[in-house]
Parts: C-alpha cells; structure tokens; sequence
C-alpha cells in the first residue's frame, strides 16, 4: 500500500513539475496577469480541472515560481557578500557568481524582473518577502566584518537591502546580455563592478 502511495506522490509531484516548467516556458513572451490556465494545461497535456489538484489559481502556480526561482538562492545570495577576501576579490566573486545564475537559469531571472513590479499582487508579495529575507540574511553576514563596527541594525538593514537590490540589477543587465557578444557581458561586467565598488566607498565612510 505504501509503496502505491509513494508512486502516486511522485506522479503528483511530477505533474505539478509540469506545470511550472511548462508556465515558465510561456511566461518567457508574456506576463502572469496575461497567462491563461488553459494555456497551461494545454502545454502540459492535460485537462483544465487537473489544474486545481495542484494549485488554487494562476496566482498560486505563480508565488510557486517565485519559491522555486528565489527559494534556493540564498546560500549564493550569503556567498557574494561574505567576508572571505579583500573588497575587490567580494565584488568579483559577487558578479561572477550572478552571471553564472544567469546563464544557468535565464527564464527564471526574466519572470522575477518581470513580475517583480507586475499585475499580480500575490506574486508580487511573494518576492517582496523573499528578497526581504535576502536582506536580512546579508545583513547578518555583513555584521561580521569589522567594518560594521559601530552601525546600528538599521542602517545594515540599508545597507543590506542596496545589495540584494544591486544583485538584482546586475542580474537583469547580464539577461540582456545573453544573445550579445562577450565585449557586452564585459561591459556590465565593469559597471557592476563600479557600482557596487561605489557602494563599499559609501559603506567604509559611513560612520565618517
């Protein structure tokens, strides 16, 4: 009995895969707000009413993309800010490390840029709480470096939050870049490297 059991639930789980890989497929050209749900079970092959075995709503399939393109992320997000080396080689670990994400998981960036500030307010909350988490998980990282002697929680909060939120341009710029030649990917390369050197000045100066 539990044996059928355990390959109902993978069979579960792999259509519920299905489906979020099928959605990302076609957010690629479109927004969430505009995604039907019978478009969805039509790339998945499967009739309309499997849909609410497992999600509530195009919403709900949507704060599960969000989960999947964000949720794994957070050891990567401590790693670029950790106080392991010098300023310089923090900020070239950082930019290579979200190049490679970029490389490795495009269409997930692009629905994150694209529903960050999109039509669909449980998805919109969801990665507010996400990257929310992100700054307080660099907060506590940046708190061990000597450099944050003296700063008071909310100002590393700030600070925090001026990372993830770099990281998140420096993201989008390399998307752009995935169809262009190697001079461009250099090319943001060096101005995410100016920005977030900007960003260590201000932080060594700030309690000037």
């Amino acid at each position: 009995m539990s044996h059928t059991l355990g390959i109902r639930q993978a069979q579960k789980q792999k259509t519920r895969q299905a489906f979020l890989d099928a959605a990302l497929a076609l957010l690629e050209e479109q927004s969430l707000s505009s995604l039907g749900l019978r478009e969805v079970t039509r790339a998945v092959g499967v009739a309309p009413t499997a849909f609410y075995r497992h999600f509530r709503s195009t919403a709900d399939l949507g704060v599960a993309l969000v989960d999947e393109a964000l949720g794994s992320l957070h050891p990567m997000v401590r790693t670029t800010v950790s106080t392991a080396g010098d300023s310089e080689e923090r900020i070239t670990r950082a930019i290579e490390l979200i190049a490679h994400h970029v490389d490795s998981h495009p269409a997930h960036v692009r629905f994150i840029a694209r529903e960050r500030h999109g039509g669909v307010q449980p998805v919109r909350e969801a990665i507010q709480s996400q990257l929310a988490r992100f700054a307080e998980e660099v907060k506590a990282e940046l708190a061990k470096d000597p450099q944050a002697e003296g700063w008071s929680d909310d100002d590393l909060l700030m600070l925090a939050h001026l990372y993830v939120d770099q990281m998140l341009i420096t993201a989008s710029l390399f998307l752009e870049t995935l169809e262009g030649s190697e001079d461009e990917r250099e090319r943001v390369a060096q101005i995410a490297t100016r920005q977030m050197r900007l960003i260590s000045i201000g932080r060594r100066h700030w309690l000037d």
